[in-house]
């Protein structure tokens, strides 16, 4: 059934508001790339009617619209033109071949397996160090002499600026030149580690543990990605957590940068289990959409709790409070999860300010749909524009300027231990909260430089969050 909806939207859209057009949507040549990207953002994109060309009445017939088409050097200028000022729209993106973007969403990249952060030095506008927050299994860098918390200020011996370090880190074989950091001081120690880069597939269940302290059992799970063909893996590890009898849970997002609605869902549902159907997040498109659902299936526009995958249970804990420790490059499905449970259970959120990203979108595909099936053999253009924003159940959904933690424990460098260690700041106040014994916040002591970028959001999608295209070409979940 939901395979039908694609084409509907369409008949209402056209029917309604692209008579002056000549319904484009459906004459423009499926042989002109561009064609693709203007009828794709026309109907899609969130903020279709803030772009006075993405208008529908914008063109008096096909000719002229063909004619503004000709007037981009390529696909990708046209794309650009499209979308609304960067204040607004930071991450929708068209690629060039779509092979690339589906492996990013299966967790698949180029990687040497250093998860790293960027700082600027102490003082400075243009230096740039950057730290290992982990190492990926079976990577190169996990046969290496390299770990969390190392720091480095150069790529093969050139020190890295604002200007230089994504080519600098673009490289697929390069040296990092390791130094030292003493309350804040960036010190060349001599020693190296050269990395390779080679097709990885990252698991986000990065580590999961139980924590008994006196009688109290805790979960632990460091969760990078909402990467949806891992989401059996993720219910494993719940399932786990539920034989132990954990009664608490610390969810550590502090590097995860997003993903899929669908697994932000069924995590949401992982934690809880008491609100089975009911809504956990809302979806907000643009007018033309908005209205269609509204009025032919208001049931599209809603994401609830589940209790299963496939044909398999969701593990539940049937929590009423979950401890989240999150960063600066904590973002968007992790935002989800934290702002859709709010309105449910108790969230006491550990660290710093999330990333604010409260938009989501979806791929397009140059198809009848806009889905993968009936895509043109005659290019692998794609387009990942932000189609929607998200709304818990009381509605509010305004967090682009980032979550405010419950309690503010930024991550510092002098003060590091490694993920699951009792002792380390973040993990050690929630324990302290949890057990309510004297175990006290750890203020994180030393001078502390402002975070710059990091290796997810140097990717292209790396603080994605996306609805997912079936095969029929419409976005999951509606």
């Amino acid at each position: 059934m939901k395979k039908i909806y694609l084409f509907l939207v369409f008949f209402v859209v056209a029917s309604l508001g692209l008579q002056s057009c000549e319904d484009m949507d459906d004459t423009i040549p499926s042989s002109s790339v561009e064609s693709f990207v203007w009828k794709g953002m026309n109907l899609y994109y969130l903020w279709q009617a803030d772009v006075p060309e993405l208008a529908d009445d914008r063109f008096v017939n096909q000719a002229e619209l063909d004619a503004f088409l000709t007037t981009f050097e390529n696909p990708t200028t046209l794309f650009n033109s499209l979308r609304v000022d960067e204040s607004i729209d930071r991450f929708s993106v068209i690629v060039r071949d779509y092979s690339v973007l589906e492996n990013l969403f299966q967790g698949v990249t180029k990687n040497n397996g250093v998860d790293f952060g960027l700082r600027l030095k102490q003082g400075s506008t243009t230096e740039v160090y950057g730290w290992v927050r982990y190492i990926i299994p079976n990577s190169d860098a996990s046969t290496k002499d390299i770990q969390r918390g190392d720091i480095f200020y150069a790529v093969n011996g050139t020190a890295m600026n604002v200007d230089n370090y994504v080519a600098l880190l673009s490289s697929e074989n390069y040296t990092l030149n390791l130094a030292d950091f003493d309350n804040g001081a960036i010190t060349p120690n001599g020693q190296s580690v050269n990395l390779t880069k080679t097709e990885l597939t990252e698991n986000p269940v990065f580590q999961k543990q139980i924590i008994e302290i006196g009688t109290d059992k805790i979960a632990y799970l460091v969760y990078n990605g909402f990467t949806a063909n891992f989401d059996s893996e993720l219910n494993a590890a719940f399932g786990e957590f539920q034989a132990a009898g954990a009664t608490a849970l610390v969810l550590d997002l502090r590097y995860n940068s997003g993903g899929s609605v669908q697994t932000a869902t069924r995590l949401g549902s992982m934690i809880t289990g008491q609100f089975n159907g009911q809504l956990f997040a809302k979806q907000q498109w643009n007018a033309k959409l908005q209205s269609y659902f509204e009025e032919n299936n208001a049931g599209a526009l809603v994401n609830n709790f589940e209790n299963s995958i496939g044909n398999s249970s969701i593990n539940s804990l049937q929590l009423s409070k979950v401890y989240i420790l999150t960063t600066k490059a904590t973002a968007s499905a992790s935002e989800l999860v934290i702002n859709s449970l709010k309105p449910y259970i108790d969230v006491v959120q550990i660290g710093d300010v999330t990333t604010g990203k409260n938009v989501g979108s979806v791929t397009l595909y140059d198809s009848p749909t806009f889905g993968r099936e009936n895509r043109s053999p005659k290019h692998k253009y794609a387009m990942q524009p932000i189609v929607i924003k998200t709304i818990n159940k009381v509605g509010f959904g305004d967090y682009q300027s980032g979550i405010q933690p419950t309690i503010l424990l930024p991550e510092n460098l002098s003060n590091l231990s490694q993920l699951g260690n009792q002792n380390e700041p973040l993990l050690s106040t929630a324990l302290g909260l949890i057990t309510a014994s004297d175990r006290r916040i750890r203020p994180n002591s030393g001078q502390q430089s402002a975070d710059f970028s990091d290796s997810k959001s140097m990717r292209r999608f790396g603080n994605d969050m996306y609805i997912e295209t079936p095969r029929g070409g419409f976005p999951n979940g509606l």
